[in-house]
């Protein structure tokens, strides 16, 4: 064979996996900004409900005001299962682009109506009903959003890197909870007083994060639709629902609720009620509190590569049996310890190491659901039974650690959230491993 001929062809080779791997990251920045602002929007709410709590429901008692705050904080949870078969259908049947540009359109409705909602001084009980209402549009973009990215970040990625290209859904997804906490420190710290805050300036960041869903939504504009998506479509229009379709993979679904109970409390635990029970229970500062809270999501935004990566050499099962295991082992001294210190630098330590935990399923949960479903009903059965788990167990995490504390019982919830992973670790134990045996590429 020629040699010149031979280098030029190795040339177009490596120029052509160049460009490959430039569009596949590009997509994946693309879709993984996005997620972030979606999911900065929704944890604003948890960040900033230490200081927006009175303004919509009256009383002295602040553990109450915080669990009325965490119960409509549930509320965005109750019509997530919907926007996951809503936004899983058009994925499935229109394309993911194009449910990804509605559903972080939604997201920036929900966002501005809380940041122009009156108190409950001026209008009475209409504020908590309109703060109600915006959670429930959030909650519905966010169902639509979760299994979406997940299923465009998973196809796009190569087979070899799937499980680091598709842990960036989580490092988005606890960017956006992070985000939100730097702009409740800079609040804090740099520009307004406690009074202002709680005043007026807890209104800041909805208006922040209702401009950046736009800003998102022009970025998505411009997203490629997935290839597996285009093969599959090319087989022929679909003849039957998202859900009708779903109902094919029985088994699957019961594991994606499965897989999904034990974890999606562990990480509500540890990022939306950890800014509380830090305040409340462990009796920290404010800014201590966003510190630590800060600190530590840093710390578990690092690990979710570094995991996927690792999953990706030796498969998804173990990273699942190994936070089933330590969760089970270690949840209750970890929290009672928590909870008897008075350390800011303590508790950060204690809240990371949780973390080491919590990433064995944070890291690679998305990727595991896209793996178990072909690709016509991958966003559906990936969406809507996770959608459903994290209403029952996820959005009620914070509600039911209030409860507990609000009955003098706090510690009870140690117990239940063990409990709940321990159930978890049952399916980990007896589930195939994805990376192995996928279903990716599978079109029918």
């Amino acid at each position: 064979m020629d040699t010149s001929a031979a280098m030029t062809a190795a040339d177009d080779d490596g120029e052509l996996h160049f460009v490959d791997v430039r569009r596949r990251v590009g997509a994946i920045f693309v879709g993984s900004i996005g997620n972030l602002v979606e999911w900065y929007d929704f944890y604003a709410y948890s960040a900033f409900a230490l200081y927006f709590a009175s303004s919509f429901f009256p009383g002295t008692d602040p553990v109450v005001q915080q669990l009325n705050a965490a119960i409509l904080f549930a509320i965005g949870f109750v019509v997530r299962p919907i926007g996951g078969w809503l936004f899983g259908h058009l994925a499935d049947s229109q394309g993911r682009r194009r449910s990804l540009m509605i559903s972080v359109l939604l997201m920036c409705f929900g966002s501005l109506m809380i940041a122009v909602t009156p108190t409950y001084a001026s209008i009475g009980v209409a504020a908590p009903v309109m703060l109600g209402l915006a959670r429930l549009l959030q909650g519905l973009s966010l169902g639509g959003e979760y299994g979406t990215s997940a299923t465009y970040l998973s196809e796009v990625a190569d087979e070899k890197h799937r499980g680091f290209y598709s842990s960036f859904q989580y490092v988005t997804l606890i960017g956006g909870q992070l985000c939100a906490i730097v702009v409740l420190m800079l609040l804090q710290q740099v520009f307004l007083t406690p009074e202002q805050l709680r005043a007026w300036g807890w209104r800041i960041p909805f208006a922040i994060g209702a401009l950046l869903a736009l800003v998102a939504l022009a970025m998505r504009r411009n997203l490629h639709e997935t290839d597996d998506f285009v093969a599959a479509k090319k087989r022929g229009p679909r003849r039957e629902s998202s859900l009708k379709a779903l109902m094919r993979y029985p088994r699957e679904v019961l594991v994606v609720v499965g897989l999904t109970m034990g974890g999606t409390t562990a990480f509500y635990t540890y990022t939306t009620y950890m800014q509380k029970f830090l305040k409340l229970s462990v009796g920290l500062t404010d800014n201590q509190t966003t510190l630590v809270t800060g600190g530590s999501l840093v710390f578990a935004l690092i690990l979710q590569p570094i995991y996927g990566a690792i999953s990706d050499r030796i498969g998804r099962k173990p990273l699942l049996i190994w936070f089933g295991v330590t969760g089970t082992l270690f949840t209750i001294p970890l929290l009672f310890t928590l909870q008897a210190t008075k350390s800011g630098f303590v508790a950060f330590l204690l809240i990371s190491a949780a973390w080491l935990i919590v990433a064995g399923y944070t890291s690679i949960n998305a990727v595991v659901k896209a793996e178990l479903f072909p690709t016509h009903v991958r966003a559906t059965g990936v969406g809507l039974p996770y959608a459903v788990t994290v209403s029952i167990f996820g959005g009620t995490a914070e509600s039911i650690a209030l409860w507990f504390k609000s009955i003098g019982h706090e510690t009870w919830f140690y117990f239940y959230l063990t409990a709940v992973i321990a159930a978890s670790l049952l399916v980990y134990a007896s589930m195939r491993d994805t990376k192995h045996e996928s279903a990716m590429g599978r079109h029918e």
